[in-house]
């Protein structure tokens, strides 16, 4: 069984209160009680790390689990406020006995509460899980607050992360807001930051006991020793909380500053341990409305959301609280001070970013912080996926039915890699960015979809420029590279204006590029009746977006399966002046400034587009399928999705082509759209199929596979593929 060590050392003090009880009245006095204390601190640190990192003599080091409760209760009882580890500690002196904390059992689940809404704040909380996850031990029960955004952001993301021994529930935020509604708040999180005060009725009556954590958190050590706290409260105590570091409660910021009451300088909620049994108990929920109401009748309105409400509450009923060491919740916004909570690195637990100005907040060693956000900021989050050995996990039937079909193959089939790829779940965070979308009220709308990496990023603005519809992009990058396109989009001028993009992260895993995997993804996140499918290396025509919308409507898409073909074409020249009509594009042909797409190396791809005929056509016409037609199209937003087997280089929409062609679809190509291929360098994933022999083997075999399996599922229809493949 683990057993974690702690200290039950006091922080410096805050307060002129504690200030008064732990040291002596006087300047030097209280110089040489407070360096006492700091090398106290230091020594009882330096031991502990020592302890933590010398692995248990024997057997008998482990104490049995009855062991484990009865120094639990023993350290319940004895232990006091946190007004009462500073005199301990003060007494203390220069010893270097470490004092245990009481023991968080080794598979005890650790509750953690977060509010959370829209599209900004789910990015946020990614950082703090990640920093939590890194130094956990424990299982964890995430309780997420949501709105509707984080919901589906988040639900998507824990889906496809899969991290062993993590639980994830939601509540739906928007049947709280009546509970909160009617109380007038200044603060920038709104609604949603007064939330808090409603958990005892919203997260699951049989639980005991939460963390809540704000989103802008990051742990700099393992939570369960903050859930180790909880053990030391006594008597009524029912709220954790850290001081309030700022000066905003003692009302002297500014003339005329009146802030809400507060226990000298009330406390900070950043943090917040709550013993939600006891708080049910003492009508908790009767307790802060009736308080608020009272206190709004002269504040009129709340400028600190929730923190507001806890501390006229705690001011009415100090026994409420318990006093947290203030490195639980190191508050990092101007002119704190936060600075008195540690000497040392290895004394921070938890840095709180409670600043609107956030990474840019003045602090002497705001860099130091800003480094530690910034490593759980880009870490690889696949590499949180780590099992907790020795603690029993609920099924997970995802994880299971995953493990048991890659058991299934054969890890000496030299195309494993290939088939592996077909099943790795890639963690996905959706709507990194803010998105907004008014669906149009004729049924017509279409969105361009289209997939790519870090080294494409350069053509997004070009394709906002020339496509004024919504956009769906899968963006294939690591965690580090998800932060520098966020800095990317943040200063682009084009990209910011624009907020029907919904850009969504598939995180790299693996040696392939899952090119349709991210197509896929993408596609599944279109909001319109209608879809272009598109690649990010083509640029369409001025005007497509209005273009295709029309074509709907004349072609009476919504009742028929069709596919529209736009036409592709390509430049070898970085630098085009692109075409404004047909007629353009017809005169930079004929002088060889374009090319049909392809035409010097995949003819087949899209010979069957007919480009002899679209020259002089002024009508939709029909075109057959033929073997490697691989046209971009658009289609309705039910057509089928990209077969997964398919991944880097090859027979990736060859394939989806045939899909569409099974099931019927008339490809029809339009006479007055065009799209053209702008030159980049080649991909890794087409330079591996040109030089490995095993990748073009592979690959071969995969085709053989998926025509079989479209024999099998669509029979006699489907001969027709295996005829034109083996005569192609």
């Amino acid at each position: 069984m683990y057993v974690h060590l702690a200290l039950n050392v006091a922080p410096l003090p805050l307060s002129p209160l504690e200030v008064q009880s732990s040291t002596p009245v006087g300047g030097a006095g209280e110089r040489q009680a407070l360096e006492l204390r700091v090398r106290a601190v230091e020594e009882e640190n330096r031991a502990l790390r020592r302890e933590l990192s010398r692995p248990p003599r024997s057997p008998s080091a482990r104490l049995p689990h009855g062991d484990h409760r009865g120094n639990q209760s023993r350290t319940h009882s004895e232990e006091g406020t946190g007004d009462n580890e500073g005199q301990k500690a003060a007494a203390v002196g220069n010893s270097s006995d470490c004092v245990q904390l009481p023991v968080v059992d080794k598979c005890e689940t650790i509750h953690v509460a977060i509010v959370c809404a829209g599209y900004n704040a789910s990015r946020d909380v990614v950082t703090l899980v990640k920093s939590v996850l890194f130094h956990r031990r424990n299982p964890l029960h995430f309780h997420f607050i949501t709105d509707s955004i984080a919901q589906q952001i988040l639900s998507s993301l824990f889906h496809t992360w899969m991290v062993p021994a993590v639980k994830v529930d939601f509540y739906d935020a928007d049947e709280l807001k009546s509970e909160v509604s009617w109380i007038p708040n200044k603060h920038y999180s709104g609604i949603y930051g007064l939330m808090k005060l409603v958990l005892t009725k919203t997260l699951p009556s049989d639980l005991q006991r939460v963390i809540v954590l704000d989103t802008d958190i990051t742990f700099a050590t393992d939570i369960a020793e903050l859930w180790a706290v909880f053990h030391k409260f006594k008597g009524q105590q029912v709220l954790g909380l850290v001081e309030n570091q700022s000066d905003w409660y003692l009302g002297n910021l500014w003339k005329n500053h009146r802030p809400w009451p507060a226990l000298s300088r009330g406390f900070n909620t950043g943090v917040i341990l709550l013993l939600l049994d006891r708080l049910r108990k003492l009508r908790w929920e009767q307790m802060w409305r009736l308080t608020a109401e009272r206190e709004l009748m002269s504040m009129l309105s709340t400028s600190l959301a929730d923190q507001d409400i806890f501390n006229a509450v705690i001011k009415q009923n100090p026994f409420l609280v318990h006093q947290l060491p203030c490195f639980w919740n190191v508050q990092l916004s101007d002119h704190t001070r936060s600075e008195k909570c540690y000497k040392d690195v290895s004394d921070l637990k938890v840095i709180h970013w409670n600043s609107p100005k956030k990474l840019r907040v003045k602090n002497k060693h705001v860099e130091f912080f800003r480094n530690l956000y910034l490593t759980f900021l880009e870490y690889d989050g696949n590499l949180l996926r780590r099992e907790l050995f020795g603690c029993p996990s609920e099924a997970d039937h995802n994880s299971e039915n995953l493990q048991k079909t890659l058991s299934e193959l054969d890890e000496d089939d030299p195309c494993y890699e290939f088939r592996r790829e077909r099943f790795t779940v890639h963690r996905t965070h959706l709507y990194f960015l803010h998105y907004e979308y008014e669906p149009s009220s004729d049924n017509t709308d279409v969105t361009l979809v289209a997939q790519l990496s870090m080294d494409r990023l350069q053509m997004l603005e070009a394709i906002c420029k020339h496509w004024e519809g919504p956009i769906s992009l899968a963006l294939y990058l690591s965690d580090a590279e998800a932060q520098q396109f966020l800095r990317y989009a943040q200063g682009s001028e084009v990209l910011m204006s624009r907020g029907n993009v919904g850009y969504h992260i598939v995180y790299k895993e693996g040696q392939f590029y899952p090119v349709n995997l991210l197509r896929n993804v993408a596609m599944r996140q279109v909001n319109t009746p209608y879809m272009f499918l598109s690649d990010i290396d083509f640029l369409p025509m001025y005007g497509l977006y209005e273009y295709l919308r029309k074509s709907v409507v004349q072609l009476d898409m919504a009742n028929a399966k069709k596919a529209l073909v736009v036409p592709a074409f390509e430049t070898l020249r970085y630098r085009l002046s692109y075409p404004k009509s047909k007629a353009e594009l017809l005169s930079q042909l004929d002088m060889g400034t374009l090319f049909t797409f392809r035409y010097h190396v995949w003819t087949k791809g899209h010979a069957p587009t007919n480009f002899a005929k679209w020259r002089t056509a002024t009508t939709p016409y029909k075109v057959q399928w033929e073997a490697d037609f691989e046209p971009y199209v658009m289609v309705r937003r039910d057509s089928p999705e990209y077969d997964r087997r398919f991944v880097g280089f090859g027979w990736n929409k060859v394939a989806h082509i045939m899909e569409l062609d099974a099931q019927e679809y008339e490809f029809v190509v339009l006479p007055n759209a065009y799209m053209i291929h702008m030159p980049h360098a080649p991909s890794f994933d087409i330079t591996k199929f040109r030089s490995n022999k095993q990748y073009r083997v592979c690959l071969k075999t995969l085709k053989e596979e998926f025509q079989q399996n479209m024999s099998r599922r669509y029979g006699f229809a489907a001969l027709k593929y295996m005829t034109a493949e083996n005569n192609s």
